[in-house]
């Protein structure tokens, strides 16, 4: 009976060491999890925290836009003046005609398809 109790002493210890071996490998999975999970500044469930702004810092970006548009407004004021008549960008009669035209005509087309593809 020794032999077989210096077998299963043994048996025990080579357990424990694979236990410990398997803890620490489980502590360096999680380590390397908690560092890339953050890094990214992502939570645990991989999705990013929600951010909050400042009302203070809503309205400095605001401001910054609203300045970028004037400068952009002062810069070509020929682009300004096209839209800034009223009803400028009016179609004629003409061209009215001419787009109803093709709308039927393409119509005609999809109706004249649809019914080959059912017969």
């Amino acid at each position: 009976m020794t032999k077989f109790d210096n077998v299963l002493q043994q048996l025990r210890v080579e357990q424990k060491q694979a236990q410990a071996t398997v803890e620490n490998l489980q502590k360096a999975i999680s380590a390397i999890e908690d560092l890339s999970v953050s890094g990214a500044g992502n939570t645990a469930k991989g999705t990013r925290p929600k951010r909050t702004m400042s009302v203070a810092a809503r309205k400095r970006i605001a401001e910054a836009q609203r300045a970028r548009w004037a400068r952009l407004k002062k810069q070509s004021p020929q682009a300004n003046a096209r839209h800034s008549k009223p009803g400028s960008l009016k179609i004629s009669a003409e061209g009215r005609k001419r787009i109803a035209a093709a709308a039927r005509a393409r119509w005609a087309r999809v109706r004249a398809q649809q019914t080959e593809r059912a017969a």
